[in-house]
């Protein structure tokens, strides 16, 4: 009974196909958009938690940070080579330790310039940031112990000033520092913070104190924890050795911050989940619209087959025959439209994510739920008409007109 009661259902719709797609559209707009809106959601959450990642794997950035005080802003204490040393002896978790010094700068090599970051650090930076070089070689122990006036450059300082000549082996000018180009990085792109990471100029540590920026000072530590060590844990030791260094009093508010990777990569990715949760969300309201859509059509569908109806009561249908009917054709429309439905958002995704330049990350979960979702719409909403049509009395439904 269930395969007859299906073939009548798809002859009904075919016969008025194009009531059908119009009573079906609100099922396919509101599957299309929940899928879209949540698949460009973990596209943007993969994308987000990548670009964290690029910083460094159990990255932890230490730097010093100002306090609010009555009388206004506390400048923090600049970190010393003694601090980074007693990192690197005291914190058993901390892998390689890269200290760091900045400054803005213009670069110039012959009539071209270009204004870009220059970090002076040692040969740990590459290993802890996780960058590769491209052309020409890295630092050697050499060079950052004596402050040599060599330098890597990332690939836009590449672009800007050498176009497509070769770089390794030119001089650059960083205001009062000339450097022999050593190597080219590998690209990075932008940072989760939206900042180029290949807009950068790397020198030693103490080129950069002597020639750049005229103290001893420390800008920020840059800490990778050992994969068998808890970056939470790590981070607190840290914290605990630079109260005592600084020192900060009791009950008083740390002048440093430690910053995790992996938590703040956790915590963008649980805001973007909720966002993504709130606009399925949103997007599923439509699947109500349009299923009570479909309960309308099917309403007015009872009322123009009355006559219909009552022959199939008269000649011996049974009522539950005629709800089935009527259930089966709602629920037949209602999944046609969701599968329809999956395809307009996969491929509106497809397009959006392509445009917003994000990865197109499918779960199979939102299709599945989505798709059953559309059933359950087809017999909550189709269960009123049918049983409507159900309940006709033959008699009075043979003298409809």
């Amino acid at each position: 009974m269930i395969r007859i009661t299906l073939v009548m259902a798809l002859r009904q719709i075919r016969r008025n196909a194009m009531r059908s797609f119009l009573t079906m559209l609100g099922i396919v707009i509101g599957v299309g958009a929940v899928i879209a809106l949540v698949t460009i959601g973990e596209g943007a959450t993969a994308k987000v938690t990548a670009d964290i990642g690029k910083l460094g794997d159990n990255l932890l950035i230490v730097s010093p940070g100002g306090s609010r005080r009555s009388s206004g802003v506390q400048t923090a204490t600049a970190f010393t080579k003694d601090d980074v040393e007693a990192i690197r002896r005291d914190v058993p978790g901390a892998e390689k330790i890269a200290p760091t010094v900045g400054k803005q700068a213009l670069a110039v090599w012959g009539n071209r310039n270009w204004r870009t970051s220059v970090t002076g650090t040692t040969q740990e930076y590459l290993e802890v940031r996780a960058y590769d070089v491209d052309e020409g070689r890295a630092f050697t122990a050499s060079e950052i112990t004596a402050g040599q006036p060599v330098c890597m450059i990332g690939a836009s300082v590449k672009k800007e000033l050498f176009a497509s000549d070769p770089a390794v082996g030119e001089t650059i000018r960083l205001e009062k520092l000339s450097c022999e180009v050593i190597g080219v990085l590998g690209a990075k792109g932008q940072s989760g913070m939206g900042q180029d990471q290949d807009d950068v100029v790397l020198v030693p540590m103490r080129a950069a104190q002597r020639r750049l920026i005229g103290s001893n000072d420390v800008s920020a530590i840059y800490v990778t924890v050992a994969k068998t060590r808890s970056t939470t844990r790590v981070k607190e030791q840290i914290e605990e050795l630079l109260r005592e260094r600084r020192p900060v009093a009791a009950g008083t508010e740390d002048d440093f911050n430690v910053r995790d990777m992996a938590e703040i990569a956790q915590t963008v990715s649980s805001a973007t989940g909720a966002l993504t949760a709130l606009l399925g969300a949103i997007a599923a309201v439509s699947l109500l619209v349009g299923g009570i859509g479909i309960m309308n059509i099917m309403l007015v569908n009872v009322t123009e087959r009355t006559r219909e109806i009552g022959i199939r009561l008269a000649i011996g249908a049974m009522a539950r025959e005629v709800l089935l009917q009527f259930l089966v054709e709602a629920v037949v429309l209602s999944m046609i439209g969701g599968m329809i439905g999956i395809g307009a958002g996969l491929a509106g995704s497809w397009a959006a994510t392509r445009a917003l330049k994000v990865p197109f990350v499918v779960q199979p979960n939102i299709l599945i739920v989505a798709f059953l979702f559309s059933a359950v719409i087809g017999v909550l909403f189709g269960f009123l008409p049918a049983r409507k049509a159900a309940r006709l009395n033959p008699i009075e439904a043979l003298r409809h007109e």
